[in-house]
């Protein structure tokens, strides 16, 4: 099994899981790989916006440009693109699914809450 694949088991399994595997994208700008490498600040179990995410690359205004690259991650768990919601605390888009970011958002909460 694969570093990423334990982590990820890991993940579902037990949850609390900060991924540490190493990682190389094939695809993507330059602007889309730093949006994506940032996410991995976000600790477990808590959420930021599209405007913190945008200013913490150095682009403030560009949070629309930053979500347009959040919809093109490739691996969006190891790079925890769920945790990014709206100014206003709506939970905003996710490409494999809001429901499913969601689901990811409280199994995160409850379990760092517990």
């Amino acid at each position: 099994m694969t570093p990423a694949r334990k982590e990820l088991a890991e993940y579902f399994e037990k949850a609390g899981q900060e991924f540490t595997c190493e990682t190389v994208f094939t695809e993507g700008t330059e602007f889309e790989k730093k949006v994506w490498e940032t996410l991995k600040e976000i600790p477990y179990g808590e959420t930021r916006t599209y405007k913190w995410l945008a200013e913490k690359i150095g682009k403030p205004h560009a949070f629309r440009a930053v979500g347009n690259a959040l919809s093109k991650n490739p691996i969006p768990i190891i790079f925890p693109c769920h945790r990014i919601i709206e100014t206003d605390g709506s939970i905003g888009g996710y490409s494999p699914g809001v429901n499913i970011k969601r689901r990811l958002l409280a199994i995160e909460y409850y379990t760092k809450k517990n």
